[in-house]
């Protein structure tokens, strides 16, 4: 997994934040002398109506001097921009006590030479990050790669292939560190970059997340118009059920930690960044954890829109129409609600206390 890091990272509308020694692709956050690590990843997508919005920022630990990532995407980015200034750390806010939370400015032009094998798509630079958007095969993605100067080992290469199976379409990235050090940026902070682009279905990959045996640390704040379930309880009698507390299955250390609808202060901070009045003022905000050691994160995670989270096996295909079932080692193993569960041994035990108080009663009438 070494070297993948951020690979994958950005479905819809991403906050990339980087900044590593040699050009480094699939995995950016790793200079080549090993100098840079992923310290954080924090982020945000929202899907509603076919269309995913992706909000992710990366802090990292070292000091180096420049750094690239390929980044896969499940389709052509309609828009790509600034992200918010705050969202992310609003959302953190929002669901834990105030904590200092790094942020900073990241955007990529393709280097010149000789005509590119892959299609490129879309070039350009927010703040200090050079973006290129680019359709092909594995082949010719990992082409354009070597002939702009991004580094390639085995495994990368390995995981373009795999994700080249599901999407043809990558995004590359430069952090120009220079750039980022003029406009202000401290050492191992990140820039929001705003994708937006269309998708049946809300997807995530966090298989990129895992570098070598390094621990992944992160928050993801999910969108959507229902609430999100992990699909590990069930009710009874109509009683509603909560998938708050619930480790997703299959995948320890990723943890649903609260869920809640939008309310008007929330969307008021987050509707009022910059780039960000796309943001609506209803639907529910989900807060997942993921700790764990890097081997075992091997997934990524589709959410239905009717909200089921469903993690499958990494570079499972993103675009299909139909949300794709778990993959077997990620299935659900449903028990019943603690609400439900009570209302069953309610409904039991009611009718056995009063046959018993009848009884009681009858045999003091008896006695009497």
């Amino acid at each position: 997994m070494l070297r993948r890091l951020v690979c994958g990272a950005s479905v819809a509308a991403a906050t990339l934040a980087l900044g590593a020694q040699s050009v480094f692709a699939c995995g950016g956050l790793v200079a080549r002398n090993g100098a840079v690590r992923l310290d954080r990843a924090t982020t945000f997508v929202a899907w509603h109506g076919g269309v995913e919005h992706y909000v992710t920022s990366f802090t990292y630990e070292g000091v180096a001097s420049d750094v690239g990532w390929i980044v896969p995407l499940p389709s052509i980015p309609t828009k790509i921009e600034a992200g918010g200034r705050w969202t992310l750390q609003r959302l953190v806010r929002e669901f834990s006590p105030p904590v200092e939370f790094a942020q900073a400015g990241a955007g990529l032009a393709a280097s010149a030479g000789r005509p590119l094998d892959a299609q490129v798509i879309e070039q350009t630079t927010v703040e200090a990050v050079d973006l290129t958007v680019l359709k092909g095969s594995a082949a010719e993605v990992l082409q354009w790669c070597r002939d702009n100067d991004f580094a390639i080992n085995g495994e990368t290469r390995a995981h373009i292939e795999d994700y080249a199976k599901s999407s043809p379409i990558f995004m590359a990235a430069k952090y120009d560190v220079q750039k980022a050090n003029a406009l202000g940026r401290f050492q191992g902070d990140g820039t929001p970059v705003l994708i937006t682009m269309p998708t049946p279905h809300l997807w995530v990959p966090l298989e990129v997340l895992a570098n070598a045996f390094d621990p992944v640390d992160a928050d993801l704040f999910l969108l959507t118009d229902t609430p999100t379930s992990t699909g590990e309880e069930f009710g009874l009698f109509g009683l509603p059920t909560s998938s708050v507390g619930d480790e997703l299955p299959g995948a320890p250390g990723f943890v649903l930690q609260a869920q809640e609808p939008m309310n008007a202060q929330l969307h008021t901070d987050l509707s009022s960044d910059r780039n960000m009045s796309w943001v609506p003022s209803s639907g529910w905000v989900t807060h997942l954890t993921l700790h764990a050691q890097s081997p075992s994160v091997d997934y990524d995670m589709n959410v239905s829109p009717a909200g089921d989270i469903r993690l499958v096996s990494f570079a499972q295909p993103s675009i299909a129409t139909v949300t794709p079932a778990p993959s077997p080692a990620y299935a659900p193993e449903p028990h019943m609600a603690t609400s439900s569960l009570a209302a069953l041994i309610g409904l039991v035990v009611a009718p056995l206390a009063a046959v018993a108080a009848v009884v009681t009663l009858r045999r003091r009438r008896g006695s009497a």
